[in-house]
C-alpha cells in the first residue's frame, strides 16, 4: 500500500520538468563524448533553456519559505523529491508503525565504483529513509550521527530496497537503522542517532 510517505508526483508543470531533466542527465552521462551528437549545439540549447528559467526565477530567498509552506512534506529533496531533478525519485510504503521501505533503480549518473552506486549516494538515500522512518513513526529530529558500513558493493540497473526502522526513543536522542539490498543481498547497513529538534523554517 502506497501511503503519504512522499509528495505526490503530478504529470505536468515542475514535475514534468524535473522528470525531463532526469532524462537530460541520464541521457548526458551515457553519451559522453562516445557519439557523433553536436554537444555544442545540445550545450547552447540546455544554457536557453537555463536563461530562461533563471529569469523567470523568484529571489531565493522567496523560493525557500515557499519550499517550506505547509505540513512539511517537502516536494524539492535530492530523494524523494518530485520537482528535484537529482532525485531517482524513491518512493516509500508502510511496513507497520515504525518501518518503512522503498525501491528504487539507479543509472549511471550514481555511479561510484564500475557498476556500482556511489557510497556518498547511498549514505545520502540511508539518511533520508531514516528520517522519514522517523517521522512515520511520530518522533522525528535531525540527524547527529550516520554510522554506515558498506558490505558488498551496491549494483546499478538493478531494483535496490531501501529500507529503515526506528528502534528507540529516549528523550530527544531518536535511534534509526536501515539497509540497502540487491537481490535479498544487503549492500548497506546504517545505524543513526537523531536529536528531536525542528530548525526553523524560512519565513
Amino acid at each position: 500500500m502506497t501511503i503519504d510517505l512522499q509528495s505526490d508526483t503530478r504529470p505536468t508543470g515542475v514535475d514534468a520538468a524535473a522528470e525531463a531533466a532526469r532524462r537530460v542527465i541520464d541521457a548526458l552521462v551515457r553519451a559522453g563524448d562516445m557519439t557523433d551528437t553536436d554537444m555544442s549545439a545540445i550545450a547552447d540549447r540546455l544554457n536557453a533553456v537555463a536563461d530562461d528559467l533563471e529569469a523567470a526565477a523568484p529571489p531565493v530567498h522567496d523560493r525557500l519559505v515557499d519550499m517550506w509552506r505547509g505540513d512539511g512534506m517537502t516536494r524539492h529533496d535530492p530523494v524523494t523529491g518530485p520537482e528535484n531533478p537529482i532525485a531517482p525519485p524513491l518512493a516509500y510504503t508502510a511496513v507497520d508503525s515504525h518501518g518503512i521501505e522503498g525501491t528504487a533503480t539507479l543509472g549511471l549518473p550514481y555511479q561510484g565504483p564500475p557498476s556500482s552506486v556511489h557510497g556518498g549516494i547511498s549514505a545520502l538515500l540511508l539518511d533520508h529513509t531514516l528520517g522519514v522512518a522517523n517521522g512515520w513513526a511520530g518522533a522525528s529530529g535531525v540527524t547527529a550521527e550516520l554510522t554506515l558500513r558498506y558490505h558488498h558493493l551496491t549494483p546499478l540497473f538493478e531494483p535496490l530496497m531501501i529500507s529503515a526502522r526506528q528502534i528507540s526513543v529516549h528523550g530527544r536522542k531518536i535511534r534509526t537503522v536501515g539497509a540497502i539490498e540487491a537481490a535479498g543481498r544487503t549492500c548497506v547497513t546504517a545505524e543513526g542517532l537523531f536529536i528531536a529538534k525542528n530548525p526553523p523554517r524560512p519565513r
